[in-house]
């Protein structure tokens, strides 16, 4: 009797780490559609890098995804010749830097980015022009919706 109260309580604790581990993962999916740069770097990036370290503090993961769509295309596309977006100079000259920023967030921070397929076909924007860190999302509602269902919580970046 007593090693099958053993093996109970035993069982009971495994099942506790079990669930301790997977209350410890945060979720959060962006629904990012600023063409707003300063926006894109404060609230996108500075939010990501702040998020992410305030759960590292405390021994807990952040998972993020990016739904990109909107006016934020231009920010992860390699290529921006033949755009309408090759004639802004602010972001022509970030361009760069905003490569490096955004890889270190997937890279570091494992952060997931998708585009919306229908908008980058509707823009007649080439798919191959993404960052290689960029995937594709049939559109935008399904990839929210998609990451909703799955317990993401919601943040807006817009205008």
């Amino acid at each position: 009797m007593k090693k099958i109260l053993q093996f109970i309580m035993i069982m009971m604790l495994a099942l506790n780490v079990v669930q301790s581990d997977e209350e410890v993962v945060k979720k959060v999916v962006y629904n990012l559609t600023t063409g707003d740069l300063k926006q894109l770097e404060r609230r996108l990036i500075g939010g990501i890098i702040a998020h992410t370290t305030y759960y590292q503090n405390r021994l807990e993961e952040l998972d993020v995804r990016v739904i990109i769509h909107g006016d934020s295309y231009k920010f992860f596309m390699k290529d921006l010749n033949n755009t309408a977006y090759a004639y802004q100079p602010d972001l022509v000259a970030k361009k760069s830097d905003l490569q490096k920023r955004l890889g270190s967030l997937s890279k570091q921070y494992n952060v997931k980015f998708l585009v919306c397929e229908a908008g980058v076909i509707n823009k007649k924007l080439n798919p191959k022009a993404f960052y290689p860190f960029v995937s594709m999302v049939h559109n935008a509602a399904i990839g929210l919706i998609d990451a909703q269902n799955k317990g993401y919580a919601y943040l807006s970046i817009a205008k």
